[in-house]
């Protein structure tokens, strides 16, 4: 079975679409399609508190079109996560892109809607990829620990010889989400990222800054948790600039919160020592980034999911292909250990294309 997962996350980048071969979970083919900057602008804005129900729902038939069209080749099923336009745990979330628009457009059933079913079941409704991270990484001796780095930074913690039930998850604090604001910022716009860290990279990290920002309760919070947009968007932008520093400090010191908060959730949360780190997402690309969090995480082997046959710029639009595949075979997919829910749920909700 030929699956497209297409993923949408909550940096705004743009588009993920991974074509897989399913079971094997063998990619085909993948592809990044880059949000247009007036529909990055108009996205942005219905993620803030202040918005109208007309522009959502605008945005919710014109992103499933762009879907479609981002969909290389024909497929028997896609799995479409949608764009997080609110997420708040346990309570509330929600994703647009409206699934039956995207199946009678790619001509394949879509199944859409992943987190719903997760909450209804008492959980956080993410993260959700934990059920990937243990089929891809889990080792009989070593206890590894799955990193995606994207607008928020998660993480799965996978005991050595650990079942499904073991596996401890959550989201960790921003991920790309504070550096890329900075880095359009200080660019006018004209950068969405701070390409290899380079500002960042010119810049020192404001030690008494990090110290105020890891005072946040959400960091010692127990799992299961998770966050977005909510916590990291335009209200902690301002945050930071208030404090008058050079934004290549800002950016140095961002950076070094995402790979603090990364490494105090391992060191707090992880039953055993960590031998491998496993990274996946945008952040991956990011050698400033990455060797702040090797400081703070010394003897642990860093690597990429690559290296396990997992395309770290690929992996989580793979996920939701693999996701998509479960719910079509009636199989649950969440992780009760990692999201809180009560039980295991099938999740999404499934569109069928018009005869």
């Amino acid at each position: 079975m030929i699956v497209a997962g297409i993923m949408s996350g909550t940096s705004l980048d743009g588009i993920d679409v991974a074509i897989v071969d399913m079971p094997s979970a063998r990619l085909l083919d993948f592809r990044s399609c880059a949000y247009p900057a007036a529909l990055r602008r108009r996205l942005l804005a219905v993620s803030n508190a202040a918005c109208h129900t007309r522009d959502i729902a605008r945005l919710h038939f014109e992103l499933a079109e762009l879907y479609a069209k981002a969909i290389p080749r024909r497929v028997d099923l896609i799995g479409c996560h949608g764009q997080t336009i609110y997420h708040e745990g346990r309570r509330a979330t929600l994703q647009i892109g409206d699934g039956s628009v995207l199946a009678a457009r790619a001509g394949a059933p879509v199944v859409c809607d992943f987190r719903p079913a997760d909450i209804a079941a008492g959980g956080e409704g993410a993260p959700l990829v934990p059920f990937v991270d243990y089929r891809f990484f889990r080792h009989p001796r070593r206890t590894r620990v799955a990193l995606n780095i994207g607008g928020i930074a998660n993480i799965s913690i996978i005991p050595a010889g650990a079942r499904l039930a073991d596996v401890i998850a959550m989201d960790t604090g921003p991920g790309n989400m504070v550096m890329d604001a900075l880095a359009a910022h200080a660019t006018n716009g004209r950068l969405r990222y701070d390409r290899d860290g380079r500002m960042a990279a010119r810049g020192h990290v404001n030690r008494p800054l990090l110290s105020q920002l890891l005072r946040a309760p959400f960091y010692r919070r127990r799992p299961p948790k998770s966050a977005g947009r909510e916590e990291y968007g335009v209200e902690f932008l301002a945050r930071l600039l208030a404090t008058a520093l050079p934004l290549n400090d800002l950016l140095a010191t961002a950076a070094a919160l995402t790979a603090a908060t990364i490494a105090q959730a391992i060191h707090r949360f992880s039953p055993t020592p960590v031998h491998d780190l496993i990274a996946s997402g945008g952040g991956a690309r990011n050698p400033f980034l990455m060797a702040q969090l090797a400081a703070f995480l010394p003897g642990v082997r860093m690597s990429t999911s690559s290296e396990f046959g997992l395309d770290a710029h690929a992996k989580e639009a793979i996920a939701f292909a693999l996701l998509a595949y479960e719910t079509w075979r009636k199989r649950p997919s969440n992780v009760p250990s990692a999201t809180g829910a009560r039980y295991a749920a099938i999740l999404g909700k499934l569109c069928l294309p018009p005869r």
